[in-house]
């Protein structure tokens, strides 16, 4: 039987075990962060194949927006300022890996002076290197390069983008 929510504490109960059997998403929360030149930051991380743009896995609770604030501020000692949202990308389960939601968000332009002096300052990345944005485009594996390709037209367009595994579904059914 379910409790009348004038109940408080049996209402907090039920809604806890519903809340319980709710699906759990992993969330990542990348950035599109350039240089005057318009060139867009890529890092090279150790402990995977391939390069990334920077940003990360959100930690439990932790909003998407503060997630790549975060990292960033880990990774590369670098404080930065989310301008917008850009792009959400379901990913589907695949490997070990159940659903996520990848956020990609603006991080605008970084001063000249910061992008010479920019530097991994942990073990996850080897690199970080401002690149044309068809250069990181094409370092990056076929899904993040789909995420960058698709912030860039949100950027021009101001139009936030949602991608399917990413892929701009065509229509919504």
């Amino acid at each position: 039987m379910r409790p009348a929510p004038t109940d408080t504490d049996a209402w907090n109960a039920y809604l806890a075990e519903g809340n319980a059997k709710q699906a759990r998403k992993r969330v990542s929360a990348d950035v599109v962060l350039r240089d005057e030149a318009g060139r867009v930051l890529t890092v090279n991380p150790t402990y995977k194949d391939g390069w990334d743009l920077p940003g990360g896995m959100a930690e439990a609770n932790e909003p998407p927006d503060q997630a790549a604030v975060r990292e960033l501020r880990e990774e590369l000692g670098l404080t930065v300022t989310i301008h917008g949202l850009l792009v959400v990308d379901w990913v589907s389960p695949h490997g070990p890996w159940d659903d996520q939601l990848a956020f990609l968000f603006d991080a605008g332009t970084l001063s000249p002076a910061l992008a010479a002096t920019l530097r991994p300052h942990d073990d996850e990345l080897s690199e970080a290197l401002f690149l044309p944005a068809p250069e990181a485009a094409a370092r990056l594996l076929p899904r993040q390069r789909n995420r960058l390709r698709a912030a860039l037209r949100a950027l021009g367009d101001g139009r936030v983008r949602y991608l399917r595994d990413g892929t701009e579904p065509g229509r919504f059914e």
